[in-house]
């Protein structure tokens, strides 16, 4: 089981055995008074009728109390403190599920300084925070970090994102914990966007490369590779400087750039994701291989009989990953936001790339982690794959619907339910 220890105003998974049926009956009805979530929780069975009445000396006064009641007072005021419930104005004792929260097509980010469990299983954890405490906090080695950071658009997206001016910082920032923590020959892969465009010029913008050489000299990471995500569905852009001025190509593709912090020692493995070999190469193998003698290239390649004729496990993919943006695995997720009247994420990461890359550079029970984590796409990657996984989001919201794609796996559990 990973081991997470948060600091500061956090809240553990240790501290949050009636988080759930608390929030939970405040998600349930309008507006909900004591006594009657005194009953929800003993009918629930999260606390019994005698730890909810029976009474206590309490300070230096010795006056009687319940400590079950000042425990789920302790409880209200921390959701409070989170902005998930308010009270209900004029009522005594009555309490509510914050409207920014319930109905709201508003993203609720973390406040300040506050980390807390939202799900997890067997294998991972899912934390509703700031990247940058959370990574701060754990002492777990990391052998992978795969994630897609908020794109720097000249039209924010309702999660919101950094400006082309801070971005490169940005991104340092929030992987400055995660490179610590990197074991040697620990992978960091980035999804980054490819369509930023100096403003008012149909030139690209050159952040890419400044963010990657950056990387390198302020974390000491070396670039890998840069893989190619070529997106069939991508819509058609950029509209200004293709479609009207003509001027440029309709946009296909994102890079995925892979870091490591030792070359040497990188514990990348392709024999962890070979695909079938076609058909065709099937019928090679068996006949023997080439029977031609050959040279391409002027010289650079050379074909010898008997050349691809030992058998083999399978074909070494391409740096090249094809794949929409929308995929099955996102389903669940959408689904759940979409009932529950929240915003949908609309620029998840499709899982077929964070499968590969999981698969690739990592073996079973390694850890991987997101802190960009979204609908929590890279973690059922991992969970997929039997990898240890954390991941985070500062938005409520998405980390609600990214519970969905694990109620079917080990030891789930959803603290931060509606």
């Amino acid at each position: 089981m990973l081991s997470v220890h948060l600091s500061g105003s956090s809240v553990s998974a240790l501290q949050m055995e009636l988080f759930a049926p608390i929030l939970a009956a405040y998600g349930s009805k309008s507006m909900i008074s004591n006594d009657k979530l005194y009953a929800h929780l003993e009918s629930c069975g999260a606390l019994t009728r005698e730890e909810i009445t029976d009474r206590a000396p309490v300070g230096r006064s010795g006056e009687m109390h319940s400590l079950g009641r000042r425990k789920i007072r302790w409880y209200q005021q921390t959701l409070k403190k989170l902005g998930l419930i308010e009270r209900v104005a004029g009522s005594r004792g009555v309490w509510r599920a914050a409207t920014g929260i319930t109905k709201d097509k508003e993203l609720t980010p973390a406040p300040a300084g506050v980390s807390l469990v939202a799900f997890s299983t067997n294998l991972g954890v899912a934390i509703w925070g700031d990247c940058r405490t959370v990574f701060s906090s754990i002492d777990e080695p990391i052998h992978l970090c795969v994630t897609s950071p908020p794109y720097c658009l000249a039209q924010p997206r309702a999660y919101g994102n950094p400006t082309e001016a801070n971005y490169v910082d940005f991104i340092c920032k929030a992987l400055e914990p995660i490179v610590k923590a990197l074991v040697p020959g620990g992978s960091i892969c980035l999804n980054v966007s490819n369509d930023i465009f100096v403003p008012g010029s149909p030139a690209r913008s050159l952040y890419r490369e400044r963010l990657v050489l950056v990387l390198h000299d302020r974390l000491g990471l070396h670039k890998m590779d840069e893989l190619i995500w070529s997106n069939p569905s991508k819509a058609p852009g950029p509209i200004a400087w293709a479609s009207k001025k003509r001027v440029q190509l309709n946009v296909a593709y994102e890079p995925v750039y892979w870091f490591t912090n030792e070359p040497h020692k990188v514990r990348s493995d392709n024999r962890r994701v070979l695909q079938p070999h076609t058909e065709r190469h099937q019928k090679l193998i068996a006949a023997g291989g080439e029977r031609r003698d050959a040279v391409f290239a002027d010289g650079a390649n050379r074909i010898t009989p008997g050349a691809f004729g030992s058998k083999t496990e399978g074909k070494i993919p391409r740096n090249l990953i094809v794949s929409g943006h929308r995929c099955a695995r996102q389903t669940p997720a959408r689904k759940a936001a979409s009932d529950a009247g929240l915003p949908v994420h609309g620029a998840a990461m499709p899982f077929a790339v964070a499968d590969l890359l999981v698969r690739f550079l990592t073996e079973p029970g390694d850890l991987v982690v997101d802190p960009f984590g979204g609908i929590a796409t890279t973690a059922e990657a991992a969970e997929e794959g039997g990898r240890r996984w954390l991941t985070t989001d500062l938005h409520h919201e998405y980390l609600f619907a990214g519970a969905h794609r694990f109620k079917q796996r080990a030891g789930f559990e959803n603290e931060l339910s509606l």
